[in-house]
């Protein structure tokens, strides 16, 4: 069946980085647009970065600009999220999502949780000394 699951989380000291990894399987990726979000405890969650089908469009939070870089690897069926100078404000359950998105050279994406229909179950990353 089609899933998305999420790895790379765990302790981090402030600092310190960390790799994401998302995997889709039961669905091509190319004709996706994925996101990356958290939640932290008491928290909504919120929109970190976003990656377009194409690749072409990325976005960050203004909290993540500088420090996150989000990529993809379509043959893998892959996406990752880099996060450097981790603080602990970074803290919390990483998840990744997908919505269809044909591929094209204007597609966008979003940092709007309700605008993706699928989900990860997430990976929790704490940031602590």
């Amino acid at each position: 069946q089609s899933q998305l699951v999420e790895s790379g989380g765990g302790l981090v000291q402030p600092g310190g980085s960390r790799r994401l990894s998302c995997v889709a399987s039961g669905f091509n990726l190319d004709y996706f647009a994925i996101g990356w979000f958290r939640q932290a405890p008491g928290n909504e969650r919120e929109g970190v970065s976003c990656v377009s089908s194409s690749g072409g469009s990325i976005d960050y939070a203004d909290s993540v600009k500088g420090r996150f870089t989000i990529s993809r690897d379509n043959a893998k069926n892959t996406v990752y999220l880099q996060m450097n100078s981790l603080k602990p404000e970074d803290t919390g359950v990483y998840y990744c999502a997908a919505i269809v998105q044909s591929p094209g050279p204007f597609s966008q994406c979003s940092l709007f949780k309700n605008e993706y229909n699928y989900w990860g179950q997430g990976t929790q990353v704490t940031v602590s000394s």
